[in-house]
């Protein structure tokens, strides 16, 4: 008997907001398209990349919710959130080396959300 190949195409984690439209804004300012938007749900995109924003907060759940997003060159990445994080009153930390092969900056989004946008450190 053949077993079917299993195939996943995409996995989104539903991203918790204190003020909707204001992570909407935020995070179109920082690159990612709204593809669509409901009162409830937005589903953001930026390349391969994408989550459900949701109108959901729980300050619990909130401040232990974590993404992590690869980027080509995080150097570039930071300059452009640091600059559109400032907009939003939203300071950010400079790029580093991290012992576990990765150069990242933490990212807090409005709602408290923290975001590792990172690359891999080339092996030597």
């Amino acid at each position: 008997m053949d077993t079917p190949q299993l195939r996943s195409i995409e996995a989104k984690a539903f991203v918790p907001a204190r003020d909707f439209e204001l992570s909407k804004r935020f995070y179109q300012s920082i690159g990612f398209a709204v593809v669509w938007s409901t009162p409830t749900l937005a589903y953001l995109r930026h390349d391969r990349s994408c989550f459900l924003l949701q109108n959901f907060y729980v300050k619990e759940h909130t401040d232990n919710f974590k993404m992590h997003l690869w980027v080509e060159n995080v150097d570039e990445w930071w300059k452009h959130v640091s600059a559109v994080a400032a907009q939003f009153g939203i300071s950010v930390e400079q790029p580093e080396d991290r012992p576990w092969g990765m150069r990242d900056f933490p990212l807090f989004d409005p709602s408290g959300v923290l975001w590792r946008i990172g690359q891999p450190l080339a092996k030597t």
